[in-house]
């Protein structure tokens, strides 16, 4: 060969490398796995060709920041998902009438891109109606305001304008090739959401809505199914799903053989709504639902929510918290929240390690004993076979013999046997760490120096007259605010005043929501407010009245709009009648009395909540709390390091909270719950919304207070433990199936402490540790009647310096001086510190 043709081949085969470099390396920043086929049957969703049991959990694009979107995902993969379920937020995308918007963290697409990079898949929830405690359902307010409409109805100004946003939202994922048909991630897709609900409300109309809405999607030819939630007569060929909290015994199943059995909603807690106390949902109890959905012929099953993040703005719906599923896997600021992240990830490992059985095996079904059953996949005429036993006593443990061998189940648990042998994992039996979540107070911000603002009250001269009654307050508002000004005047004589000083009159104000605020002749005299069960309410409220021109100002609010039920075009809010009780004249009857109105407050519409608007009022230093209506404004500096930030809202009462213009949501510190405690103090501010340098904070108080108790925090979880008894089963990761068979993958398969730092922090401290019969939870353990001297220094040993330990449970380490209770089943609690 000569050395030019030498040169040629070498060419040749270095640009070949090249491109087969270069095509990897697509392979594996991209998503395109070629066009992919999503069928199903009676078992299972099938894709190309092969059965798959799928993990899923909702996290929802506008509750997160495009900033924390990446570590949310790459934290799901994490934990066992292959599924990423949303929402679209209608009433997001199109707030005006033929204006969208999918800029910045409305850009569902990108969200989309992303999680098939991260090699997993999607369930889209198109909607149009979502629930989801989100701001009208997700339905947005012009709607109202279509003639003749009927919402979710066989109404067809409803049906024209939901069709028109379905094929948009279509159109853009079928643009972007974002379908398994087209090579994309999304594998499902729903229409509608929990009609059955309201269904019967319509009718017939209703019967023939569901219908049409079913067939209009299935006509849109996504190539991928779609299925519809909690709806039994989901027409062909949509798949209809369970949700709830137990959709492996309330569930009672697909309205076809042929339809797998899919659950969109698992709860991972409650959302809350304000006056509510802390909502808890154990990760024993999820993790039980789960594996008896998957030992029940189960497909999917996705966690509601994974991930539930922020309202912020006004996005929450009615009485809803800004904080939404804080209890979820991932916690408001996007850290595990353990042991329910890592318990769940054990779970799907454990329920994996029986997929062969479970999608090609035979079931089966034996009773053991009262209370307790098997259910048996296997494949005939091999070994290959999985089991799940099941104690249904939530009181008691009782010992199961199955196939020659005794086995101990603990009250109201699974043990999975991926080899119908081996326990491998049990619902009640916790593994993984816990973890306790820290706010830290911000040292570079001890000291926050404050100005104020007071909002002036309007009366008749500035809001003159504009009809006779007060208008209704979501018309009035056309979801553009929270507040609303009404104003009325009242001329009285002596005469109608009383003389004795013990007698006052009192202003009633009937009204069908949500919260309002009450001035006479300016002076701020009280507040009412409904509540989530009960949005109407009376406020009452002794005043002073002078004769001659008084002036009544009543400043009404919404706490975000209806989410739910039938006929949400027809809910109403607003002041609905108002009385003076207490004249030497008898009651007073100002409905009819002429009312004027305006919309918003004069600091909304000056945008003094960021840095250009600050400079349109003048602002005076804090020297004592504020009147009602009044705006604080600061500057903090960018928190040290990397956590999450937090502001703890307190020392006020009711209002909003903005850092450099983005508005953090709402905050209600004054409706308690039962437990005498504000539903939610600490508010996120993403690291997105703060700069380095300054930043503003900018906080409305609507019935006062002062803002010197407000503190800017960083948040952190690096209070680690594990509690691990010596007969708990090793770690989920001990084992892996070859050829068809469970094999240990480690040398020593036995109970061992895990302990893990994130974000790249080390253990730096054991704060606790005891072998014996340790008390107490994750942040608060304390010595049972005995422990190791020497447990502390042996985990001190095998953890200190590391982002992770494994300590095994061993009577022989721990006991080298004598055992102190020999007669007990020993635990092993160890609490650490992480830091950099």
């Amino acid at each position: 060969m000569s050395a030019m043709s030498s040169r040629r081949v070498i060419l040749l085969l270095a640009l070949v490398a090249l491109a087969l470099a270069s095509s990897a390396d697509a392979r594996g920043k991209g998503y395109r796995r070629g066009n992919t086929t999503v069928t199903y049957d009676g078992r299972s969703l099938i894709i190309n060709g092969k059965r798959e049991l799928l993990f899923s959990g909702s996290i929802h694009y506008p509750r997160s920041t495009v900033e924390m979107w990446p570590d949310l995902i790459r934290k799901a993969k994490a934990g066992g998902l292959n599924v990423i379920q949303t929402y679209v937020f209608w009433n997001l995308h199109e707030p005006v009438q033929g204006q969208w918007d999918f800029k910045g963290n409305k850009d569902v697409v990108k969200f989309i891109k992303l999680i098939g990079e991260n090699q997993m898949y999607v369930t889209l929830r198109v909607g149009p109606f979502i629930q989801a405690e989100w701001n009208h359902g997700g339905l947005p307010y012009w709607l109202r305001e279509v003639p003749n409409i009927i919402f979710r109805s066989n109404n067809e100004p409803f049906k024209h304008h939901m069709e028109i946003y379905v094929k948009k939202v279509i159109g853009m994922m079928q643009k972007e090739k974002l379908f398994a048909s087209q090579g994309g991630p999304i594998i499902l897709a729903q229409i509608e959401n929990e009609y059955n609900h309201v269904q019967l409300a319509y009718r017939k109309l209703g019967d023939q809505y569901v219908q049409w809405a079913g067939n209009m999607a299935v006509g849109l030819k996504v190539g991928v199914p779609w299925i519809m939630c909690k709806q039994t007569d989901a027409p062909d060929p949509i798949i209809n799903a369970c949700n709830g909290r137990h959709c492996g015994d309330t569930f009672a199943g697909p309205n076809r053989p042929y339809k797998p059995t899919i659950w969109t909603e698992n709860w991972t807690a409650q959302y809350r709504v304000w006056g509510d106390p802390p909502s808890q949902r154990s990760a024993e109890d999820i993790s039980f639902s789960i594996a008896r959905f998957f030992a029940k012929n189960g497909t999917l099953a996705n966690y509601y929510m994974y991930h539930g993040g922020t309202n912020f703005g006004r996005t929450s719906s009615i009485f809803t918290t800004t904080r939404y599923y804080d209890e979820a896997p991932l916690d408001e600021f996007g850290l595990q929240r353990e042991p329910k992240w890592g318990h769940l990830r054990d779970v799907h490992a454990a329920i994996r390690l029986c997929k062969r059985p479970l999608l090609k095996g035979n079931p089966s079904t034996q009773i053991l004993s009262n209370g307790i059953d098997a259910r048996v996949y296997e494949i005939p005429g091999t070994k290959v076979c999985a089991a799940f036993l099941t104690n249904n006593d939530t009181k008691e443990g009782h010992v199961a013999e199955f196939r020659g061998k005794n086995y101990f189940l603990p009250p109201k648990s699974i043990s999975i046997l991926p080899d119908c042998k081996t326990v491998v994992y049990n619902t009640d039996t916790i593994v993984a760490q816990h973890n306790a979540r820290s706010f830290v107070p911000s040292r570079v911000n001890t000291h926050l120096s404050w100005q104020m603002y007071s909002e002036a009250i309007p009366d008749t001269s500035s809001i003159p007259e504009d009809s006779e009654i007060p208008k209704e307050l979501y018309l009035l508002n056309k979801d553009t605010t929270d507040y609303a000004w009404y104003t009325t005047s009242i001329k009285l004589s002596s005469s109608d005043l009383s003389t004795r000083i013990d007698i006052k009159p009192v202003l009633r104000v009937a009204s069908l929501g949500h919260v309002m605020h009450a001035f006479v002749n300016g002076k701020y005299i009280g507040s009412g407010h409904g509540s989530h069960v009960e949005k109407s309410f009376i406020l009452q409220a002794p005043i002073e009245l002078k004769a001659g021109h008084n002036t009544l100002s009543l400043l009404a609010m919404t706490v975000g709009l209806p989410d739910s039920g039938a006929y949400m075009e027809h809910r109403f809010a607003g002041p609905r009648q108002v009385t003076i009780l207490g004249l030497n004249t008898g009651t007073l009857d100002l409905t009819s009395n002429g009312w004027g109105h305006k919309v918003g407050l004069e600091g909304e519409k000056l945008h003094l909540f960021n840095q250009a608007g600050t400079h349109r009022v003048k602002w005076t230093p804090v020297k004592v709390p504020g009147a009602a209506l009044t705006w604080y404004k600061t500057y903090f500096h960018t928190p040290e390091g990397h956590d999450p930030v937090a502001i703890r809202l307190r020392g006020l009462g009711k209002g909003m909270a903005w850092v450099n213009g983005n508005s953090l949501g709402r905050y209600w510190n004054n409706f308690v719950s039962p437990l005498l405690k504000p539903t939610q103090s600490e508010f996120h501010v993403p690291r997105s919304f703060i700069k380095q340098g300054e930043n503003l904070l900018v906080v409305l108080a609507e019935d006062g207070g002062s803002p010197d108790k407000i503190q800017i925090l960083t948040v952190n979880r690096d209070t680690i433990c594990s509690s691990i008894s010596e007969f708990n089963p090793p770690n989920i990761k001990s084992w892996a199936r070859k050829n068809n068979k469970l094999q240990a993958v480690v040398e020593d398969v036995q109970a061992k402490a895990h302990l893990k730092c994130t974000s790249g922090k080390k253990i730096v401290a054991i704060e606790f540790a005891s072998f014996g019969n340790p008390e107490g939870y994750c942040g608060d353990f304390s010595y049972g009647k005995c422990s190791s001297p020497v447990t502390k220094k042996v985990v001190e040993q095998y953890c200190l310096g590391k982002v992770e330990c494994q300590v095994p449970i061993s009577r022989s380490l721990f006991d080298k001086k004598g055992d102190g209770c020999p007669g007990i089943t020993k635990t092993l609690s160890i609490q650490a510190k992480c830091s950099y």
